[in-house]
């Protein structure tokens, strides 16, 4: 049975588990405070804290884990990054006081006092840039540290960057960029391989269908040289012929979300009728 290590609350549990329900591995918790759960003799699951499933899967307890890189690259184990599953992205950053003299990471001085949740990170980074700085760690609200005279600079997680401006911090540098991934060892136990294939395969085709909607019309014949613009799909759109239409053929193919509104107006531009648009479950290559 694969082992496979989850967080245990959060957005990103969230997203996991609706991931996961998409993906057809609905888990049957009775309680949010459930530390594990099984669907059916395939898989089972364990809840830990995000920042521990770095260590549950390099220490072997579990053969899988769904957790943010910028927590595997704290943890400083070698795993594996099998899948981005394309949510809970974010950056790692290096950020100064809006009024102070660093604008860039030239302009650290030597000595200067970083505050950060992320020391092994931002050790590593300020040192391979050349930089001799002092790492203090934090466990929260590092953007306050250099207003309170505990340091000169902070490494925190952003999205947009509009709490860094709130709180007066300019962005001098990106450290890495981060999103939820499903990693393993770099070489799991050969009795669970194919199992871990299949789940990536598995979750890899509800990823990729994202953000995607099949779409299907009736376009005249005459216009069927234009459609591939209109319409390039995966491979190229399908194109089927329609009982006892000789002007008309019927194209499918697989549309990006935000293309679709002009998707659908070029088609009807193309004199295509019974146009259709639904979503996708699913999608392998």
């Amino acid at each position: 049975m694969l082992r496979l290590a989850l967080p245990n609350k959060g957005r990103l549990a969230e997203q996991t588990l609706e991931l996961l329900d998409d993906a057809g591995f609905a888990l049957p918790l009775n309680s949010e405070r459930a530390l594990t759960a099984r669907v059916g003799d395939e898989l089972e699951v364990l809840f830990v804290r995000a920042q521990d499933i770095p260590e549950f899967v390099a220490d072997g307890a579990a053969h899988a884990g769904v957790t943010g890189w910028d927590l595997v690259v704290e943890s400083e184990r070698e795993l594996c990054a099998r899948l981005d599953l394309g949510f809970g992205r974010c950056r790692l950053v290096a950020a100064a006081r809006e009024e102070g003299p660093v604008r860039e990471v030239a302009d650290v001085p030597a000595g200067a006092r970083v505050a950060t949740a992320f020391p092994h990170t931002a050790r590593r980074w300020f040192a391979e840039a050349g930089r001799d700085v002092e790492i203090v760690p934090v466990s929260g609200a590092s953007e306050a540290a250099p207003h309170l005279g505990i340091a000169e600079l902070i490494v925190d997680l952003v999205s947009t960057g509009s709490t860094l401006r709130v709180n007066g911090l300019r962005e001098i540098a990106t450290l890495l960029h981060s999103s939820a991934r499903l990693v393993t060892a770099p070489a799991p136990a050969p009795e669970v391989e194919g199992a871990i294939e299949d789940l990536v395969g598995t979750l890899a085709s509800v990823v990729r269908a994202r953000g995607r909607r099949y779409v299907m019309a009736n376009v005249p014949r005459a216009a069927l040289d234009r459609i591939p613009k209109v319409l390039p799909g995966w491979n190229g759109p399908t194109v089927t012929e329609i009982l006892n239409s000789g002007a008309h053929v019927a194209v499918h193919a697989v549309v990006a979300e935000e293309a679709l509104a002009a998707t659908v107006r070029e088609l009807k531009a193309l004199g295509a009728s019974g146009i259709l648009v639904t979503r996708i479950e699913r999608l392998t290559p």
